[in-house]
């Protein structure tokens, strides 16, 4: 039986298809699973510090020679961007013991100090930026327009404005450090991420004001603002003056674009932007279906999920838009019990090499099973992902729940000693 059937939006045009969920027999790649998961490569200096208690990271650094942290090669920002997530604290830390290094090597670069200080925005720390400023200064060391560029964006990336404000006064009537390009554009990245419109618009104007080009960056965050705070109008006229301009949108801005049109709820203009995206070979990213299957389904749109489907394979797009909308489409009928579709569904996206992306998922459609009392669909079902996905503790809980709620004991039995084998 054909799996994929072209033409898909009418669901009388699939009126060949078999209630059972023999559909589900087809073979599964052994990767499957893990086909679209992105694994981030291993830190080993991350993977220690997070092992190292805080009160020790400074004398870990110092005494640790496994690691060349004088080089110019070393990533600090990953480093202090994944630390961050996991130990704020930490990840100041390291930064001050970096700063004490480069004054005990009595470090005269202005790049290092501006990354430096640009590593403490990224972490919310102004205070410890301004101390990488003031401890610079002392050495003798003049601050250049790039310097003050990054204390002044750290400042924007805490809220502080104020001071930013105050920096940017200071270098305009200074002779060695005058604003750049740059300066604005940090600006106009700032208010953008403060959702404050009229000034990130005002920055954009006064950095053309200032003889500056616009570029890609500036409409980006000028663009993302707006949609942010829901000024879809001027949203559309930004992205309209920059193709007007002849400045090539980068994916952000297309996701951006995209997602403001979902958020007015219009279907058409997300039908015609996804085309124009198709046509213009751009990849459509899980971003960008996350946000249209969640207005398709609001709106209860799933003929127009099918036709997006049917869109993205003859468009040979893959990997985890693709994924996302299969789930979706899964998702939504298992919210209304339409198990048939659900089950040609399922088929459907095993064909094509994939597994479930979430056991939310998985248990939705585990929910509308027992719903129906479809139990030995449902052992089907079971049968069939078993091989291929890792059912998670959530998902035995419900399934326990279920069985022992409809008095199915020999089935509730067999899903305590699976738990059991699965160390769960």
């Amino acid at each position: 039986m054909a799996l994929v059937l072209r033409g898909v939006p009418s669901l009388a045009k699939r009126g060949s298809r078999i209630p059972q969920i023999i559909q589900l027999l087809f073979p599964i790649p052994f990767q499957t699973q893990h086909s679209f998961s992105t694994a981030s490569s291993s830190d080993p200096l991350l993977s220690k510090l997070l092992q190292t208690p805080t009160s020790k990271i400074m004398s870990t650094l110092d005494s640790d020679h496994s690691f060349n942290l004088k080089s110019s090669q070393l990533s600090w920002d990953p480093l202090i961007t994944n630390l961050r997530s996991s130990s704020p604290e930490k990840a100041h830390l390291v930064l001050e013991w970096r700063l004490g290094r480069m004054l005990d090597d009595n470090e005269i670069d202005h790049d290092e100090y501006s990354s430096l200080i640009s590593l403490c925005g990224k972490i919310q720390n102004v205070s410890l930026a301004m101390h990488v400023f003031t401890s610079m200064e002392a050495r003798g060391i003049k601050p250049t327009t790039s310097v003050f560029n990054s204390l002044l964006y750290a400042c924007l990336l805490s809220s502080n404005v104020i001071t930013a404000l105050s920096l940017f006064e200071i270098m305009e009537n200074s002779e060695s450090y005058k604003p750049n390009s740059e300066t604005y554009d940090n600006f106009v990245a700032g208010f953008s991420n403060l959702r404050d419109v009229n000034k990130m618009q005002a920055w954009f104007v006064g950095k053309r004001a200032a003889g500056f080009s616009a570029n890609l960056q500036n409409y980006e965050c000028l663009i993302s603002g707006c949609v942010k705070a829901r000024d879809f109008d001027t949203a559309d006229r930004l992205y309209e003056e920059m193709m007007s301009l002849g400045i090539m949108p980068s994916l952000h801005i297309m996701e951006w674009v995209l997602e403001g049109h979902c958020k007015r709820g219009s279907c058409d203009k997300v039908k015609e932007f996804l085309n124009f995206l198709l046509e213009c070979k751009f990849e459509i990213n899980g971003n960008m279906i996350e946000n249209v299957v969640r207005l398709y389904s609001e709106l209860g749109k799933v003929d127009e999920m099918e036709m997006l489907l049917e869109m993205l394979m003859e468009f040979n797009q893959v990997g985890e838009a693709l994924l996302q909308l299969h789930c979706g489409i899964i998702r939504f009928y298992a919210m209304l019990d339409r198990l048939d579709d659900v089950e040609f569904s399922v088929g459907r996206m095993m064909s094509q090499g994939m597994s479930f992306k979430s056991p939310s998922d998985v248990e939705k459609v585990i929910s509308s099973y027992f719903r129906q009392e479809a139990y030995e669909r449902l052992d089907l079902f079971l049968e069939h992902i078993k091989s291929y996905y890792k059912l998670t503790r959530s998902t035995y809980d419900l399934l326990v729940a279920g069985y022992r709620r409809v008095g199915l004991m020999e089935r509730l039995n067999l899903v305590m000693e699976d738990m059991k084998l699965a160390g769960l």
